[in-house]
């Protein structure tokens, strides 16, 4: 995108969202503007709507957001911000109008339920993995599809260096996970860090309780997590009841020791127990289900992702990683992204609306690679029928993963890209072919209102 139409489109979206007077706050991600607003009504929400770039807008209640696809999202915000304060200051920095403050607390309130803010802030612990999960994970798969062209080359000096740089996040993920824990719930990362390691540590063998060893590494992530956010906890009230002259050692001391023995003694047993449930579960499932379980849980996952539970899956699939080196319950999943490929193709056939060709056109290559909200907001779930199509298709495709069990040895991406990360990837690409044909087929014998041209 071209700077002059990046500042077009900034402009434009901003002054359509009431410009400072109504920006209370302005972030991105990958694919959207996210804005908080003082006000909003149905005709500002028609009025972004029809501005020429966005590909969709979805009201999530204490916040706004401006589909608008990868990289574009970035730039656009970043003109936002740059036109909300040229001091380059956030716009959550900026004084609040009128009683914008208080109906931004009241529409939080009403759709911040405390299950999908714990779910939001559990998920954010993994975020700042994916990238290493990513790296890892698809030299992992790519060295497992090489070493069975060409088994012999096992042995050689540089199949074994990437294997170690394939298994690199997976080596350090306590840590990794420990630290971000700790952050995320108002610890020092740095201690977060040290209760992971010592839950992991390989002395732990050594010791031994009524004649019973301790198990390194018992529980995974779970135990990590439920560590660190213990100790984030007990460090946050022994800074208030430790005397300030001595809060600088004491409490971490005091936290270590005590948040460690209740790692140790309590957490690492429950959290042993959590995870040896989930990995239980879901493999059983699979085997005993196979091809039902996958149709079931590829036809739900694109409403979950609408209801905003699916967040709830990510330390699941770290903790099957980490356990069995691969999650059986990504590919399946990731089938519902494909489906809706499958049904916004249907849609670009049937549809007489130029502008909405035009969105299908643009959305759905990056659709293809994994990222699937422009076309959940701009075409699929605003058409109704398509969404049901696209839900169809990912059920299908569901079916044919869970079939095979196809695992994945990472997290993080979706569509065509994860088939390098798969344990069988052309049954894995066989699996995203069916999601597009019943996709499109279920959107097509569905059909959908044609939307009026504007």
């Amino acid at each position: 995108m071209a700077d002059e139409e990046q500042a077009r489109l900034a402009r434009e979206v901003y002054d359509r969202l009431g410009g400072a007077d109504n920006i209370l706050q302005a972030t991105n991600c990958m694919t959207r503007l996210r804005v908080r607003l003082a006000k909003k009504d149905e005709a500002l929400v028609a009025a972004v709507k029809g501005v020429k770039g966005v590909i969709g807008v979805r009201d999530a209640g204490d916040e706004f957001q401006v589909v608008l696809g990868p990289g574009r999202a970035q730039a656009v915000a970043d003109e936002v911000r740059a036109i909300l304060g040229a001091d380059g200051k956030a716009a959550s920095q900026k004084p609040v109008v009128g009683d914008g403050k208080a109906l931004q607390a009241e529409i939080r309130a009403k759709n911040a339920t405390p299950v999908k803010l714990l779910l939001r802030r559990v998920a954010s612990i993994f975020l700042p993995l994916i990238p290493g999960f990513i790296a890892c994970g698809l030299i992992t798969g790519c060295l497992g599809v090489y070493l069975k062209l060409a088994p012999g080359m096992a042995d050689a000096p540089v199949v074994k260096l990437l294997m170690v740089f394939g298994n690199a996040v997976f080596w350090g993920m306590n840590l990794f996970v420990g630290w971000s824990a700790a952050q995320v719930f108002g610890g020092s990362p740095v201690l977060g860090g040290v209760l992971a390691a010592i839950l992991s540590h390989p002395a732990l063998a050594n010791v031994a309780f009524s004649d019973a060893p301790l198990v390194p590494g018992r529980g995974g992530v779970i135990s990590v997590v439920l560590a660190a956010a213990f100790g984030a906890w007990l460090e946050k009230r022994l800074h208030r009841v430790v005397p300030e002259i001595f809060d600088l050692f004491l409490t971490p001391l005091l936290a270590v020791l005590i948040a460690g023995a209740a790692a140790i003694f309590v957490l690492q047993p429950v959290g042993g127990v959590v995870s040896e449930w989930i990995g239980r579960t879901a493999t059983a499932a699979i085997a005993s289900g196979g091809a039902a379980t996958g149709f079931v849980l590829g036809g739900l996952w694109l409403p979950m992702v609408m209801l905003g539970i699916h967040q709830a899956m990510t330390p699941i699939h770290v903790d099957l990683i980490a356990r069995y080196g691969v999650t059986i319950l990504l590919p399946i999943l990731a089938m519902a992204g494909a489906g809706q490929v499958g049904a916004s193709m249907a849609v670009y056939m049937k549809t007489k609306n130029r502008r909405l060709k035009t969105i299908v056109a643009s959305a759905l290559p990056i659709g293809m690679m994994g990222v699937g909200e422009p076309l959940i907001y701009g075409v699929t779930f605003p058409l109704g029928k398509p969404f049901i199509g696209a839900c169809v298709g990912g059920a299908a495709g569901g079916a044919v993963q869970a079939h095979f069990a196809v695992g994945a040895a990472t997290l993080g991406i979706s569509g065509l890209p994860l088939a390098g990360a798969t344990n069988h990837i052309l049954i894995y690409l066989l699996g995203v072919a069916v999601s597009y044909a019943v996709g499109f087929a279920a959107t097509w014998i569905l059909g959908f209102d044609d939307p009026e041209e504007e």
